[in-house]
């Protein structure tokens, strides 16, 4: 691991009846992409947090996919909006392919800015409906211990469906919660998987650009 790499922290896993972690973590693919044949292995992988010293805004994913899990890089797989839209929202000055790592640049940036990523659930599946009730539960947790701890300015979570299984509210909505997260204030977010058919790009970017703003962070557009 590079110099990058150790600049960030990564939040530390607990184990939960029914998280099932895979606690000898595979050897990261690094500098391409993996195979078909590869991704089933990263299975129950976990993923390193993206979380600078001075944290404002915290994307918050369901849980981490295979592709992400192998390559060790958040929405690494071609196809997810995320990278796409937070380019064209300007909370990134470049447009990211993270399909083989995060690249150390981004890392520089979001570490300047005070971006930070991570996942309610910390384990790897092939779709986030493969995860139990119970693992949303768990997961959710393990994120409010993080959000207390290190008091970003903006929790943003990508995905209003496993918002409502994991911490309970089946009347949240897309948007600026009344409500806030551990002190911290909360926005529901649509998540960017090309799944959701509901968004394109240009609103995801919308959206996020909201939460970036109130955060704090300062747009490259």
């Amino acid at each position: 691991m590079g110099e990058s790499r150790r600049a960030f922290q990564s939040r530390p896993l607990e184990s939960s009846s029914d998280l099932k972690i895979v606690t000898q973590r595979r050897e990261y693919i690094e500098g391409r992409r993996p195979t078909k044949g590869e991704l089933e292995s990263f299975h129950g992988q976990t993923v390193d947090d993206v979380l600078p010293k001075k944290l404002s805004l915290l994307f918050v994913g369901i849980n981490p996919g295979l592709w992400t899990a192998a390559v060790n890089a958040h929405f690494a797989r071609p196809g997810n909006r995320f990278w796409p839209a937070l380019y064209r929202s300007g909370i990134t000055s470049t447009d990211v392919d993270a399909s083989c790592g995060l690249p150390p640049d981004v890392r520089t940036e979001f570490e300047r800015k005070g971006i930070g990523i991570s996942n309610i659930c910390p384990i790897a599946t092939a779709r986030a409906d493969e995860l139990s009730k119970q693992q949303l539960l768990d997961g959710g947790n393990l994120l409010r211990e993080l959000v207390r701890t290190r008091k970003p300015k903006v929790v943003a979570i990508l995905g209003v469906t496993a918002y409502r299984q994991a911490f309970g509210n089946a009347k949240i909505a897309i948007g600026r919660a009344e409500e806030r997260f551990e002190g911290s204030e909360l926005w529901i977010l649509p998540n960017p998987s090309g799944l959701n058919a509901h968004e394109t790009v240009d609103s995801l970017a919308d959206w996020y650009g909201q939460a970036a703003t109130a955060a704090g962070v300062t747009l490259s557009r």
